[in-house]
């Protein structure tokens, strides 16, 4: 990975040199083409990016009322229990009950 990294490194920076006799017949220097490949790469990176969009606008989100939902409803009641603990006190609660 290491070996990998420096490799790119040394080629980004050999690529990134220019030799001052290797000019552009047409008058432009390595910084305006170098401008000219970024706008140019902008450009169509702009223009795949708008393609996959394909004009598509959801519009307004639509609102669905939830599908019913059925639930049975159980029966209960309160009852009074009473039990004795183990000191032979006697004690009664009210308990809920569900059938």
């Amino acid at each position: 990975m290491k070996r990998t990294l420096l490799c790119a490194a040394l080629a980004g920076s050999l690529a990134m040199t220019a030799v001052p006799g290797a000019q552009a017949r047409d008058g432009i220097g390595p910084g305006g083409a170098a401008a000219l490949g970024v706008l140019g790469g902008l450009a169509i990176g702009g223009a795949i990016a708008s393609s996959q969009n394909n004009g598509y606008y959801p519009g307004r989100p639509v609102y669905r009322e939830p599908r019913p939902v059925y639930v049975e409803e159980e029966v209960c009641h309160m009852e009074r229990r009473g039990y004795i603990d183990a000191y032979g006190d006697e004690h009664i609660r009210r308990v809920r009950v569900c059938e």
